[in-house]
Order: C-alpha cells, then structure tokens, then sequence
C-alpha cells in the first residue's frame, strides 16, 4: 500500500531520530518533514508505528496517510502519545488500474464495466 507520513517533530534532535528510523523502513523524504513510500505491508506498517511510538514523546506529531487502492484512505494520527484513526470509504469505489501511457485518456464507467468481463487475451 502506499503510505504518506508528515512528520513535526518536537526538536531537531527527535526530527533527525525520527528520520533515520523513517529511512530505515524504506521511506523516501519528499519534502521537509513529508515522508512516502508505496511498498508497505500491513506488518511492516504496526512494526514502524509500534516504533515510532517508543521513539515519540508528547511533543511530537504525526500524521499518516496509506491507501491501500481499495477505495479506503486511512488517516491515522499520533499525538501526545494517543493514536487515532479515520477510514474513509467511498461506496461506489472502483479498483484503480494503472495506465502507464502519458497520453491516455480516461476509461468511461462502461468500459471499466466491459473489461472486467473480457478475460485477459495472450499475446
């Protein structure tokens, strides 16, 4: 899945702990404090909160943003040493397929439809 992480740490001293342990998991820093990678299991994402959570103390935060392109976007936030959780669903949520070509327009809902039922043909 892919997973977003901003990060505020408390000092630079933390922000520069929280960033190595970050680096360590495969995280790539894309801006000042924003953190992404989109190679994240559902184990290796309790590992890294579970140790983001030893390494924090009250005045760091975090935000964490993973969807899993199921239609689902899960924001989780830890704050003052509490974790929380949101899940967003959306109820007419179609797979999203990728589409490597630059100039490709976008599929109309029938023939998302149509290919779902055309079995996959061999070159």
């Amino acid at each position: 899945m892919f997973v977003s992480i901003a990060m505020d740490a408390g000092s630079e001293g933390r922000a520069k702990e929280l960033a190595d342990l970050l680096a360590q998991y495969g995280f790539i820093k894309i801006q000042r404090g924003l953190w992404e990678s989109v190679d994240v299991s559902t184990g290796m994402l309790a590992r890294l909160k579970r140790d983001l959570d030893r390494a924090t103390d009250a005045f760091d935060r975090l935000r964490f943003f993973q969807f899993p392109m199921e239609g689902t976007l899960v924001l989780s936030s830890l704050r003052e040493k509490k974790w929380r959780r949101m899940v967003a669903r959306s109820a007419d949520a179609e797979p999203i397929q990728p589409n490597t070509s630059p100039a490709a327009k976008p599929e109309s809902k029938a023939q998302v439809a149509k290919n779902r039922q055309e079995p996959a043909r061999k070159k």
